[in-house]
């Protein structure tokens, strides 16, 4: 841990100023330096000791979000089929160790938030006891209460993520250098240290900030939410459902689905009353920075996921499985949202009504840019074939966390790479299908499977799709169902393989993974995708200047019918014989770790 701390600037929190000399009367404290004597004396020093504990959180090294989808069945990770080659390939083959940066990355960043966010707890609750303003006491409480959230989840990845849970725990400040040398605590240890954090949060912050100036504090509806996932990732379905049926009643957080599920990825939605939980960022501050400075306040995802003729490296890509989930969706033909306005004489336009059905549906068009999508410009306002080359049997792309509403390329930001999207690590849907496999016990009780299907039902209607479930029932009795008549098991499964993943890809904190880990799938799940073939056959259309062109192997097909001269896809053929349980389900701890602390070896 040493090595960690010692590497992170920190800005008005861990500050030593006085310097030593051999003739005691230079030994002065230097009066135009912060000391710790002089820091951490009113509500203002631990408020912007707060700032840094939120910026710590910034770094996205945290969330890693390459990497982590990566190891699960939801990418393919980057350009030059078959043979990627990129700093993500290890995670998606399960060839990673602990050398590798990503890892390294995550837990220095990880525990640099916690780091700060001990400063703040311990110097807060020293202050508190000095103040006798029951307002200024309630402040410092919600400010120690913001502090301890930040550290109980990033202790929660920690423990998800690393060693089988099995991780340092520090709750003070290290003072001297063998305090940096902490032994592992056991992940039971680990897991109630964290569930303390939350609970901490959760009884002392508020169902909302009303300070427009406090936008995008933590909540007690995030604390709740990570609880709730907490519990449910440990199958105990009632803990949870407590913390998520909190959410989805009390009025008093104000949270509801917002009618444009697009909302939840671009700039302009940004802490919309669906989102619980998100991660602030901006462009409009510290342009002098290298845009991979981890003080910066931007982010650089877009370029990860873009296109390369739009500013992208597009080394995160949909595998195929999921983009043929995504082009197959099955719209509601009732709902009036799927009908787009045409030209009569048009392919599928009807001449009545001059419409026509939405090629794809609202939620495939608002996650992903394919090649036939007439309905969703892409960049610079063009159709997704006229904007995006779809070159080298890349025949989808991700528009998550991309910034294609609103520039023409992500070369259009200086310095490249950066973006002020923000990042959405909980929102209001995740809850309601969390909730959902709650009352369903995880496909043990048929007595929860209408509630369920009520939850899971609002998802879709959102996006306008065809509802689960027999025709005529449930919330919106006049929408297109599937008319299925749904147990608890087969509802689990479409919740495991087709709501969870298509309503949440790449979102939150290896959202995907972690929900095939818990379920016990991961193994079976690639050896399943292994045995699908795909090819890709060509799209002709009318480029931007009026002419006819073509995108090459643009359009993924199912099937091992190709033509000839077509390249066979085959994902998750190499991870089905590489992941092993023993190995893989969680990361090692890193090298740094273990070479710079001897507690550990």
């Amino acid at each position: 841990m040493r090595i960690i701390i010692k590497n992170i600037t920190i800005v008005l929190l861990c500050i030593v100023c006085s310097t030593s000399c051999s003739d005691d009367f230079l030994e002065k404290t230097n009066p135009n330096e912060l000391s710790t004597g002089s820091f951490w004396k009113t509500t203002i020093d631990l408020d912007n000791g707060l700032t840094s504990v939120y910026n710590a959180f910034k770094n996205i090294n945290i969330l890693n979000i390459a990497p982590e989808n990566n190891r699960s069945d939801l990418n393919w990770p980057g350009f030059r089929r078959p043979n990627p080659n990129n700093q993500f390939v290890p995670y998606y083959l399960h060839t990673f160790n602990d050398s590798q940066p990503e890892i390294n990355n995550k837990w220095s960043a990880l525990y640099t938030t916690i780091f700060r966010a001990n400063q703040v707890i311990v110097n807060g609750e020293n202050l508190i006891g000095t103040f006798t303003d029951e307002e200024v006491i309630e402040f410092t409480r919600q400010m120690i209460a913001q502090a301890r959230f930040l550290r109980g989840i990033s202790y929660s990845y920690l423990y998800n993520m690393y060693n089988k849970g099995s991780v340092p725990i520090f709750d003070f400040v290290p003072e001297s250098e063998s305090d940096f040398y902490q032994p592992l605590s056991t992940a039971d240890k680990v897991k109630a240290f964290y569930l303390a954090d939350l609970e901490y949060a959760y009884g002392n912050l508020p169902p909302v900030w009303e300070n427009t100036n406090d936008k995008g504090r933590i909540t007690a509806a995030a604390a709740a939410a990570e609880l709730g996932r907490s519990y449910l990732y440990e199958e105990n379905y009632t803990k949870a459902s407590e913390y998520f049926v909190d959410i989805v009643t009390n009025g008093d957080y104000g949270r509801a689905l917002v009618a444009n599920i697009g909302d939840n990825f671009s700039e302009a939605g940004e802490f919309n009353s669906e989102s619980i939980l998100e991660v602030s960022y901006s462009v409009d501050f510290k342009s002098e920075l290298n845009a991979f400075d981890s003080q910066n306040v931007s982010n650089n995802m877009a370029r990860t996921f873009a296109p390369a003729n739009r500013g992208g490296f597009r080394v995160v890509q949909p595998s195929a499985w999921l983009q043929m989930a995504y082009r197959n969706e099955q719209m509601d033909l009732n709902d009036t949202r799927n009908y787009v306005p045409c030209e009569d004489g048009e392919d599928g336009c009807d001449p009545t009504t001059l419409t026509r059905l939405r090629t794809f549906s609202v939620r495939a068009s608002q996650t992903l840019a394919l090649v036939e999508d007439l309905d969703t410009p892409y960049y610079a306002g063009l159709t997704t074939a006229q904007s995006t080359l779809f070159n080298n049997d890349e025949p989808a792309y991700f528009r998550k966390y991309t910034n294609w509403a609103t520039v023409d390329s992500e070369r259009d930001f200086v310095p490249l790479s950066r973006s002020g999207i923000n990042v959405r690590l909980v929102r209001l849907a995740d809850v309601y299908l969390m909730l959902a496999e709650c009352l369903i016990e995880g496909g043990s009780n048929d007595g929860g499977v209408d509630e369920a299907m009520d939850l899971i039902n609002a998802v879709r209607y959102r996006s306008a799709l065809q509802l689960v479930g027999l025709d005529g029932s449930g919330a919106f009795p006049s929408s297109s169902h599937d008319n299925v008549a749904y147990n608890a098991q087969s509802l689990m499964e479409h919740l495991m393989y087709v709501e969870r993943p298509l309503e949440l890809s790449e979102e939150g904190h290896a959202v995907r993974f972690l929900d095939l880990r818990r379920w016990g799938v991961i193994k079976q799940r690639f050896e399943d995708l292994s045995t699908r073939r795909y090819w890709a056959d060509n799209y002709p259309f009318i480029d931007e200047k009026g002419d006819p062109a073509t995108r090459w192997n643009s359009i993924l097909i199912e099937g091992d019918d190709a033509p000839d001269g077509k390249f066979i896809y085959i994902d998750f053929e190499q991870a089905a014989t590489n992941y092993n349980e023993s190995v893989h389900a969680y990361y090692p701890i890193p090298n740094s770790e273990v070479t710079a602390n001897p507690n550990l070896n």
